[in-house]
């Protein structure tokens, strides 16, 4: 048996090609970044760990697990990067 399908199954679309409108959707705050400030906390927190623990494994373990714990240290640094860039620009629209 073959199911015909039309435009209007398409996910997101009413029967008129109109897009659905979610209820369940909010804005975010245009003042904040991606993280709250305990979930910033923890971000530096966890970039130093891995960051302090990467050299010291590097001394004592003779394989090459310590670049793991570099890849982690770099993946947190960057989500604060992008963290600092978006709550510089939410700055700098709310001064102007």
């Amino acid at each position: 048996m073959v199911r015909k399908t039309d435009s209007s199954s398409r996910i997101g679309r009413t029967e008129d090609g109109n897009a659905l409108v979610s209820r369940k959707t909010f804005r975010m705050p245009q003042s904040t970044g991606i993280l709250s400030a305990r979930q910033r906390r923890l971000a530096w927190l966890g970039f130093l760990l891995a960051a302090l623990q990467a050299p010291v494994s590097a001394r004592l373990v003779s394989d090459d697990s310590w670049l793991f714990s570099l890849c982690v240290a770099l993946m947190v640094a960057t989500v604060l990067l992008a963290d600092d860039a978006r709550r510089r620009t939410a700055d700098a629209r709310a001064n102007d």
